[in-house]
């Protein structure tokens, strides 16, 4: 599934799983996702969402969705929620269209955007990203 991935973009998968871990949960859910990639990406970070910082986000996640009981093993597997495994179709549909042979750390970012019913989608419109701002700036 994950041959087109760049290494960050695959250590950003190994973040969300970490993450969904810390918090909880019984699958890898997109806000996760997120925390992931802000965690492995901060030339990403930085570029799209300035001031922002991994902590700052994980205060927004927490506030919406309490941490589980007890942390989950990371020997468990542990599946893609719905709208993670829509944000991974969308990401290569990305890569596609911008005629990456790719998928990076950047298409993700446009998935989770593309992704409406994801709490990371949310987040992150709510801090002013656009998907057509950010596929502009990733085609340049």
């Amino acid at each position: 599934m994950f041959d087109r991935y760049t290494i960050p973009a695959r250590r950003v998968v190994f973040w969300a799983r970490h993450e969904a871990s810390q918090f909880g949960s019984s699958s890898i859910e997109t806000e996760h996702l997120l925390l992931g990639l802000l965690k492995e990406d901060a030339t990403l970070r930085q570029r799209f969402l300035g001031a922002p910082t991994t902590e700052s986000v994980r205060q927004l996640i927490e506030a919406r969705i309490p941490r589980g009981e007890e942390i989950i093993s990371t020997s468990i597997d542990m599946p893609l929620s719905p709208e993670c495994s829509h944000v991974f179709r969308y990401s290569e549909e990305e890569a596609t269209q911008l005629k990456h042979e790719y998928i990076g750390t950047e298409h993700l970012l446009l998935g989770l955007l593309r992704e409406e019913k994801g709490l990371a989608g949310t987040i992150l419109r709510e801090q002013g990203l656009t998907l057509a701002q950010i596929r502009g700036e990733v085609s340049k």
